[in-house]
């Protein structure tokens, strides 16, 4: 595979860095749609209980297959041939089968129950979560290869598809009748799911047929590579290994196999990541398991805390995860697994540890700029967003600056242990396990107990925590790795001096303005803390030019490629 791995996956980024910017003000305008015109009580079953069996499905169902499939792609060592491939990745829909029947009986009997006024549409929403993930993994197969091969606006485009239908199907229904918003919520999470089935399996209808016809120019016309290059455009180019001739070959038994039906190297690291996968998903998703089986807090503030939450993990979910997902691909594509850093090509590790570091300081430098103007502007956002009555009481905006220092450690968290999940052996996996146990327990106990001493304000505390404990066994992996190397990739999470020193200054004035400016103009108050931003961004870029001039070069030669 010559496609460049390190482009395709910065590509990746920048994409869904946009594209999720683009979903998330459209699922923020829903959502303020929805609390001006929707109970709150609704808003918490949706928002917590619906959209945390979703999660639940999806994640235990494909994570784990799909993080060890991209592991078994890597240039250094294959681990099975594509027939296996396709096998393993249909696995997800009888496993999605098998999961749901567990996870719809104890959504509808054991957790905390939903009002009876709500029950036949709670119990409605569940079915329509269950279908819509089993529907959903029948493109996974077409969409691992997507991945694999570098179609990277693909993925992209049909995330944001998906999320476009789902929402106008679910603000046509709700605006003729707002009564029904918990059915309109499954409803349209079942239309929307078609989007991922047919983009997938139609664009690769489309594109094996004309990726046919330019193999045959190829061979007609030797000499023209280049004009017929132009004529089809970069995506044919480099696609000699690209095993398809038909969309019928990534159903399971049709391609040729001349292996066992499924690899038994790949299905150890499978288990590896299953392992994993449990303990992660509870880290993940802890707090909404917390809310959902325990009545800590009423859905009303199970609403509230999800709104909060959402508006603070922002940078988390369409800055942080579209870096670490690419970083995780490009990673697995450039360093083996199973062969000590000395004895891989210098090259490569140099390369990827330049990334790492220069990654480091990047999402570092976003989490900590989130932080400190988060303290002086957490008010403002929450009132232009949910108006005066969402935000009385003062809770909506103490979460919201506990979780701005929370992307603090999410920025870190994020892609240190994400460069540990693609470089570690399964025996690694393994022994990471048991720590990882370690934390889910601790963080569960530590949700419960906080959150019944401090509310809602328990769960950032809580999952402050476990990241910091996560943290710390990232950096000793990443530590030991690189001991007998020339680089230490983790120099990129310490802040330049100049970038530190004017943040604080901007954090001490937005502060001023917060006390002295707002109470007279609003308008004033944002302006201010605007420049601050600007200057703040410009001593960044002042310290780190060699990282701007990289990012230039590559966006032109993505223009001039394009």
């Amino acid at each position: 595979m010559t496609r460049n791995i390190l482009h395709s996956s910065l590509l990746n980024a920048s994409f869904s860095i946009f594209f999720q910017i683009f979903c998330r003000l459209i699922t923020f305008t829903i959502n303020a749609f929805i609390l001006r015109n929707v109970e709150s009580e609704v808003l918490g079953i949706m928002n917590v209980r619906l959209l945390l069996l979703e999660s639940t499905l999806l994640f235990f169902s494909k994570e784990s297959i799909t993080r060890a499939a991209l592991s078994s792609t890597t240039q250094e060592k294959n681990k099975c041939n594509w027939a296996q491939l396709v096998n393993q990745m249909w696995i997800t829909v009888p496993m999605c089968c098998i999961l749901s029947l567990p996870c719809l009986y104890i959504w509808l009997n054991f957790l905390s129950p939903v009002d009876e006024a709500y029950e036949s549409a709670y119990r409605f929403g569940c079915y329509a979560m269950g279908f819509s993930c089993i529907f959903e993994l029948t493109a996974e197969a077409p969409a691992f290869i997507g991945q694999v091969f570098c179609f990277v606006k693909l993925k992209v485009i049909l995330d944001t598809l998906h999320i476009f239908i789902r929402s106008v199907v679910f603000i046509v229904l709700v605006m003729n009748n707002k009564d029904i918003a918990i059915y309109a919520f499954g409803i349209a999470q079942l239309t929307s799911c078609l989007t991922i089935i047919l983009g997938n399996y139609g664009f690769f209808y489309f594109y094996i047929k004309r990726l046919t016809i330019y193999r045959n120019d190829r061979k007609k016309n030797d000499n023209d590579e280049n004009q017929i290059v132009k004529k089809f455009g970069p995506y044919y180019e480099n696609m000699n290994d690209f095993p398809f001739t038909s969309v019928h070959d990534m159903v399971p038994g049709v391609i040729k196999n001349s292996g066992s039906i499924f690899n038994s190297d790949l299905n150890k690291l499978v288990l590896s990541f299953i392992k994993q996968g449990v303990l992660k998903q509870v880290l993940t998703e802890g707090e909404r398991y917390v809310m959902s089986v325990s009545p800590v807090l009423s859905f009303s503030q199970q609403a509230t805390y999800d709104i909060v939450n959402n508006m603070g993990s922002l940078a988390a979910r369409f800055i942080f995860r579209p870096i670490e997902d690419s970083s995780f691909f490009y990673f697995t594509q450039t360093i083996a697994r199973d062969i000590d850093l000395q004895e891989q090509k210098k090259e490569k590790v140099k390369e990827a540890s330049q990334v790492l570091r220069n990654v480091c300081k990047g999402v570092t430098s976003i989490g900590l700029i989130g932080f400190v103007f988060g303290q002086s502007y957490a008010g403002t956002v929450l009132l232009l967003y949910g108006g005066h009555d969402f935000v009385a009481g003062g809770l909506p905006e103490l979460l919201l600056r506990w979780h701005a220092f929370a992307i603090v450690l999410l920025a870190v968290n994020g892609i240190t242990e994400g460069y540990m999940f693609a470089t570690n052996t399964s025996k690694q996996i393994d022994t990471y396990n048991y720590y990882m146990a370690i934390f889910s327990v601790t963080f569960l106990i530590l949700s419960y107990q906080l959150t019944n001493f401090f509310g809602p304000v328990g769960f950032i505390l809580a999952n402050c925590c476990n990241m910091g404990l996560r943290i710390c066994y990232s950096f000793s992996y990443i530590r030991k790795q690189f001991k007998n190397m020339d680089e230490n990739p983790l120099d990129g999470l310490i802040p330049g001096r100049i970038f530190i020193t004017i943040l604080i200054a901007s954090g001490v004035a937005c502060k001023y303005s917060e006390y002295e400016i707002l109470p007279y103009s609003m308008l004033y108050h944002v302006l201010f803390g605007g420049l601050f931003t600007f200057i703040t961004l410009l001593s960044w870029g002042y310290e780190n030019k060699h990282l701007l001039i990289i990012a230039y070069q590559k966006f032109c030669s993505r223009s001039k490629s394009d």
